[in-house]
């Protein structure tokens, strides 16, 4: 079994040496690691290639173009989708693959998150997120930097999800899109993964007001 993970990335060179080197120390080393580099303009590019990862470009601007273009170039049949500024612990790719190995079945996976820079360091808020979702939609939603979907219910679904990140969440969206072809989305509570709080400290306005605006108004687009 064998796992490509995705990272997204606009000008992280500041966080994006975190996340690889937390990757680099897996106790299960990832088989892929790609870097799409969302057309950023500091020095992303070359430190991902320092680390020896793959990276390829994605010219239009937006994580739902960058993710994307993650999925369609990954090798393996397995995917797992994170942020550039998320520390993933070192059991990461050993519970996505334990859970795979156990669960064959499973399209799509998605598990708790801690924010590692606030300080309410717990799960129970995702968690709560996930069984909120499943209640909202009948499904649960895919946590982004937290997300893991085989690459052949990407190909069920790829041609029909939303391109506009200013209208959709993209996370929510694919969840929605896999849902209504019949692949719902597990949770497992032992693939957990650390994020950053940092929208949440400089942006509170967006995370707090914009997000769940555009939340509601794309959940009764999707109905």
């Amino acid at each position: 079994m064998k796992i490509s993970v995705i990272i997204p990335a606009y000008n992280e060179e500041k966080h994006l040496p975190l996340a690889l080197e937390a990757l680099h120390k897996q106790k299960e080393k990832p088989d892929e690691i790609i870097v799409v580099d969302n057309n950023s303009t500091d020095k992303t590019p070359e430190i991902a290639r320092k680390f020896g990862v793959k990276v390829v470009k994605e010219k239009r601007r937006g994580i739902t173009f960058a993710r994307n273009k993650g999925f369609e170039v990954a090798k393996h049949e397995i995917i797992a989708r994170t942020d550039a500024d998320t520390l993933p612990p070192p059991n990461w790719i050993l519970n996505i693959k334990k859970h795979f190995e156990e669960n064959p079945n499973t399209k799509a996976l998605t598990g708790p998150v801690i924010f590692y820079d606030l300080p309410f360091k717990t799960a129970f808020f995702s968690s709560f997120y996930l069984k909120l979702s499943k209640r909202i939609s009948g499904c649960s939603y895919l946590i982004g930097p937290n997300m893991i979907i085989t690459k052949s219910a990407w190909k069920k679904v790829k041609n029909d999800i939303c391109l506009d990140d200013k209208k959709v969440h993209e996370d929510i969206d694919l969840s929605l899109h896999l849902c209504r072809k019949g692949i719902k989305t597990v949770v497992d509570k032992n693939v957990v993964n650390y994020i950053s709080g940092r929208r949440i400290k400089y942006k509170p306005w967006s995370f707090f007001i914009e997000y769940p605006i555009r939340l509601i108004k794309m959940l009764k687009k999707h109905k």
